[in-house]
């Protein structure tokens, strides 16, 4: 596919999808990817190694996620295009980085989709346990793959009544949490205190390291704020939309990150929480509320559709992607009666569906494993749009392509600091026995992709050459 010819900043190319997200809906996409399971589950096992000091790598984590999705932003409204990460690392890095870029997006929502598509028939199970698990996944499976079929719209509609559902039991949570605080009700009304922040044994508890070694689970929970990216190839108007749901996360992550943390262990002294047990869950019980677990349970449930239905829009728009630049069978390429990329889309889901019957056998230390894939790639991607927001800032500054309607501030600078935290906490991924394995992973996913990029020029070896334009003037 020839790159249509930039001649100013927010021009869009034409890619045959329906522009079919209104401002409303990506709206609530942006903040719907900014909240997910890694909040409403994994915080309580961080609680426990870091106690409350948990909020200062929250906070510090969604510092660098901005400079991230402000970097995102200059290249969005430079050439808003779906797939938005693979065609940066393309024009910017070349075509491997592209097609490498491209594959392991869509291998970070595939083996999401396989955890949470496992995790909603366990949330199910605990209302209806007679229910075989593989049947509700199943079910769940069915249902977003038809939604997504159908149309963006179908898509971005439902994405908008799940985010508003874990945005609301959100601040509902806090504030009860403040009422608590406040008025001293429910049962937790004599014991919840702002001392109890640092009343045991001070606000860093088992020190500065232990709190250091959450950052790979922080950023676990951040994952999904970069696919309001991928929307702009279906959004109805770009330069407005993109630019607003990115400037409003800040206060979203001060929020529903932040601010619901430190609600939570004012109410709940942090010694409380345990691995497994959702803080969420854990504050309802202690403050008194009897149908706490239950209304929890189906936020989460929520949480896990929301990422399942996000993967299914991801993974189709990405293959797409590959396909139009000839790194991927050229029938994903094609778009269905109702623009979509139906088989892309179909291919996606079957993978997806072998999670279910892989995390049916295997241990539940299989989820763990996933999720850790999940951060390995997503970091990847991450890396790639601050590296390729760096070589656009150069050619910008040499007069080679024309500046964008929304740069980021500071410029490079705060893309240079992203890509040292990202590349530590990388390191403290390595450190950790546990974790290390989606390294392990990722080593061989990276050679099996090596290996098959000689295949594929010999192939087509005008992929190489379809970015050539585009990299002489980045430079």
């Amino acid at each position: 596919m020839t790159s249509p010819q930039v001649t100013e900043a927010t021009e869009a190319p034409e890619e045959g999808y329906e522009r079919g997200l209104g401002s409303r809906q990506v709206q609530m996409i942006a903040i719907g990817g900014a909240i997910g399971v890694g909040l409403f589950l994994q915080a309580g096992a961080n609680i426990a190694k870091a106690g409350p000091s948990l909020i200062v790598m929250y906070a510090l984590a969604g510092v660098v996620i901005f400079f991230i999705m402000r970097a995102l932003g200059e290249l969005l409204l430079y050439r808003p295009v779906s797939g938005s990460f693979a065609e940066y690392s393309r024009e910017f890095l070349g075509p491997f980085f592209g097609y490498f870029t491209g594959w392991t997006y869509w291998l970070m929502w595939v083996v999401t989709g396989m955890a949470e598509l496992t995790a909603t028939a366990i949330y199910v199970n605990y209302w209806f346990p007679a229910v075989p698990r593989w049947v509700t996944a199943l079910v769940f499976l069915v249902v977003l793959f038809v939604a997504n079929l159908i149309s963006v719209k179908i898509f971005g509609e439902i994405e908008f009544w799940f985010s508003m559902v874990k945005v609301t039991a959100l601040v509902g949570m806090i504030v009860i949490g403040l009422g608590v605080l406040t008025f001293g009700f429910g049962a937790a009304g004599d014991t919840a205190s702002v001392a109890n922040l640092w009343q045991f044994d001070g606000f860093f508890p088992k020190g500065v390291g232990s709190s250091l070694m959450t950052l790979q689970g922080v950023m676990f929970a951040y994952l999904a704020v970069e696919l309001v990216g991928v929307t702009a190839g279906e959004s109805a108007d770009p330069e407005k939309t993109l630019p607003k749901a990115i400037n409003t996360l800040p206060w979203r992550i001060a929020l529903f990150y932040v601010g619901a943390l430190t609600v939570i262990l004012c109410v709940v002294k942090w010694t409380e929480f345990a691995e497994g047990v959702s803080p969420f869950v854990k504050a309802f019980a202690v403050i008194g509320i009897p149908a706490g677990a239950g209304i929890v349970n189906f936020v989460v449930l929520t949480a896990a559709l929301s990422s399942c239905n996000s993967g299914m829009y991801s993974t189709g728009r990405m293959l797409r992607t590959l396909a139009d630049n000839g790194e991927a069978p050229r029938a994903f390429g094609r778009l269905s009666a109702s623009r979509t990329p139906a088989l892309g889309i179909t291919v996606s889901v079957a993978f997806m569906g072998i999670g279910v019957i892989l995390n049916y056998i295997v241990p539940e230390k299989a989820f763990g494993y996933v999720t850790s894939v999940a951060t390995a790639a997503g970091i990847w991607t991450w890396l790639m749009i601050l590296i390729s927001h760096v070589r656009y800032r150069r050619a910008v500054d040499a007069g080679r392509l024309p500046a964008s309607s929304f740069p980021a501030p500071g410029g490079a600078v705060c893309s240079y600091v992203a890509i040292a935290f990202l590349l530590f906490v990388t390191g403290l991924i390595a450190y950790d026995a546990d974790s290390r394995v989606c390294l392990y992973v990722m080593a061989g996913w990276a050679a099996a992709l090596g290996t098959g990029w000689p295949a594929l020029k010999a192939r087509n070896p005008e992929v190489t050459d379809s970015r050539d334009a585009e990299l002489e003037k980045a430079g």
